[in-house]
């Protein structure tokens, strides 16, 4: 629908995409695959990721803060906003991430309901009678913490009901579990890095994820910087460094137009004129 859009209003402009799977598209085998039988999987039918355009971004910030070095530490990046998934990177690559075929899976999110077990959704459709139309539209439209609480993650942290306290726990919960499975899919951590309109904004989140892991992972928060959503939000001695970053996906997208026009310019001028 956008590209029609864009091609009506701009018949003559070049139009270039920017996948948010593409980042992911190096991960192990072992983690693209969905469990189907090889008689149903092909290519099409794989575990593809999503929020590529924000993990680029934090890898490039990253690696012009502190050096390319850390770039290529094992990082757990957590890009929790109205949708939300986690990312294990090691050596700049994809190792595994929450989300898979589509984005409704892994962590709940804004209104998404996140992981379900497949046999509950066939058992809505088929005992209960769920028309599959219907019940696709409330898995990404009224579900998560939309359906927990009825609120978004701004009210629910303000808010006194109970319903408010349990979605969030239940949020922080399913996401410190998915943190502790991708940092096992890595062999450990050295930097966790949150981005998101949560991840950034979100101090007792971000406190909820981290602290229960510490035992784990040697993850000490300086509750001070954690609460001011400092950069670094961990202490000195931590093992592991915890940060904040704002990411900026619509930047991304503009680079890599940037850098299209730099390495076809004949091509895309002709075709524009």
């Amino acid at each position: 629908d956008g590209i029609v859009a864009a091609r009506l209003r701009f018949p003559d402009a070049v139009q270039y995409a920017c996948f948010d799977t593409s980042f992911h598209a190096g991960m192990p085998i072992s983690a693209q695959r969905t469990g189907l039988p090889l008689e149903m999987e092909d290519t099409s039918l794989r575990r593809f990721g999503f929020h590529g355009l924000s993990y680029r971004f934090v890898l490039d910030d990253l690696t012009a803060r502190v050096g390319h070095a850390a770039s290529m530490q094992r990082l757990l990046v957590a890009h929790l906003g109205a949708g939300a998934s986690m990312a294990a990177i090691e050596n700049g690559q994809t190792i595994d991430t929450s989300m898979g075929f589509s984005a409704l899976a892994g962590l709940p999110m804004a209104t998404r309901s996140g992981d379900i077990d497949p046999g509950l959704i066939l058992h809505l459709i088929l005992e209960k009678g769920w028309p599959p139309s219907v019940l696709r539209d409330k898995l990404y439209n009224g579900a998560g913490l939309l359906g927990l609480s009825g609120g978004d993650v701004k009210a629910l942290l303000k808010s006194d009901d109970p319903r408010a306290g349990e979605a969030l726990a239940q949020f922080a919960y399913q996401a410190r579990k998915q943190a502790g499975a991708l940092i096992a899919a890595m062999g450990g951590v050295d930097r966790i890095i949150f981005t998101g309109g949560i991840g950034q904004y979100a101090p007792t989140i971000r406190a909820a994820i981290c602290e229960p892991l510490s035992d784990l992972y040697g993850i000490s928060l300086d509750t001070r910087a954690n609460d001011l959503g400092e950069t670094c939000i961990s202490e000195p001695d931590s093992s592991v460094i915890v940060e904040t970053v704002h990411t900026d996906e619509a930047l991304m997208i503009a680079r890599s137009g940037r850098a299209l026009l730099q390495a076809r310019p004949a091509q895309i001028t002709r075709r524009a004129s």
